[in-house]
């Protein structure tokens, strides 16, 4: 049996609008999260959502039902990301020479169960800090970043998201993670 996705999908692309709400629903928050971390700006971010929407309904006939729906809709969010951080980098050139850094992995600074006003204070000025390092990553190297770390996908799932090989995906975390400790370690 198909996943409901995938069915969705097919009643989406025979005409059925309520199928088409439904993945609208489905993956709106998931596609913003998305786009937001890799944007940084929620007007961008609802912006890809909307672009990526208008993607999939126009491109529902190229949809190939033995991929998984879920990769097919990541690889479209994904790539509107990426062409509008590109966009941006040429428009601010100015910071080309830090854009060759990056960073990433939040979850390491999750605070523990005694917090204090101190930690608190200490873990908010960290993860600022941390997607300011964030947000000067490369688009190539963001894009995976975020996918590993934030939506929690595994490096096959990026794989499928990127259309890239698995070792070309954990040559960029490894190289994001990197950049990332080199970019915080005279600011933590």
């Amino acid at each position: 049996m198909k996943p409901m996705d995938t069915r969705l999908a097919k009643l989406a692309r025979k005409g059925d609008q309520r199928a088409f709400a439904e993945i609208v629903s489905l993956y709106k928050d998931k596609l913003f999260h998305l786009a937001y971390r890799m944007t940084g700006n929620r007007q961008e971010a609802e912006d890809v959502v909307q672009d990526t929407f208008l993607r999939v309904f126009k491109n529902l006939e190229r949809y190939d039902e033995n991929q998984k729906f879920s990769t097919w809709i990541y690889r479209i969010a994904t790539n509107l990301c990426i062409d509008r951080l590109r966009k941006r980098r040429s428009v601010y050139s100015l910071d080309a020479e830090s854009s060759d850094h990056e960073g990433l992995d939040g979850y390491a600074m999750l605070p523990s169960d005694d917090r204090t006003p101190e930690s608190e204070l200490l873990l908010s000025e960290t993860q600022r800090v941390i997607h300011q390092a964030m947000e000067t990553l490369p688009a190539k190297y963001k894009s995976v970043m975020v996918l590993r770390y934030l939506q929690d996908m595994s490096l096959q799932e990026i794989s499928e998201v990127l259309d890239m090989p698995v070792t070309t995906i954990k040559t960029r975390v490894h190289r994001g993670r990197e950049f990332l400790r080199k970019k915080l370690e005279n600011k933590l």
